[in-house]
């Protein structure tokens, strides 16, 4: 029964997303920039929320063009990013994963209304440098996005990331974020 409401709310909420006259990410304009800022926690799993905040931080700036994803509403984004590590919490010694990172990701829709989104994110990218965390270099993203357009140049977002190598190595203790940024779109 979980599973079937859980797939007819998406359903209900992607269709009425699929008829937007305008991209909710950046309303008509056709190129935006985002900077976030994200506070590590210990958990890689994102719900329920890890009550374990660790000294772990990500910063990232990402250029987005606005497309759909099968009549979906959606970005398209690159992504530089740096994870940031200072000192040692919960066993791990964070100052060993400040690494730089690029990945690209594709934003979807899921629900929208005329200056408020709800969405999620897919991406796939690569770190500078493998470790005992996370034990490949190739990453994979999973993101939700709640985001508010304050007007039709700035908006706010709020988000929860997830990194991990998707058991492409034996090490996969992912990095998980909890952050906000704001977008300006041109």
């Amino acid at each position: 029964m979980k599973k079937f409401a859980i797939s007819l709310f998406t359903i209900l909420f992607a269709t009425s997303a699929a008829f937007a006259d305008t991209n909710p990410f950046m309303g008509n304009n056709k190129n935006q920039i985002a900077l976030n800022i994200g506070q590590g926690v210990n958990s890689g799993f994102l719900i329920p929320p890890p009550t374990q905040l660790v000294p772990f931080y990500f910063l990232h700036v990402q250029y987005s063009q606005p497309t759909t994803f099968f009549k979906l509403p959606a970005r398209q984004s690159i992504n530089i990013g740096q994870t940031l590590g200072f000192g040692s919490k919960y066993g791990w010694d964070w100052d060993k994963y400040t690494i730089p990172m690029i990945f690209l990701s594709e934003d979807i829709a899921l629900a929208h209304g005329d200056n408020w989104y709800f969405a999620t994110s897919i991406g796939m990218g690569l770190q500078a440098q493998q470790n005992e965390r996370l034990g490949a270099k190739l990453l994979f993203q999973f993101k939700l996005i709640g985001g508010y357009r304050i007007n039709d140049k700035w908006g706010l977002e709020i988000f929860m990331q997830h990194f991990s190598n998707a058991n492409t190595a034996t090490e996969n203790y992912s990095y998980a974020f909890y952050g906000a940024g704001f977008t300006y779109s041109f």
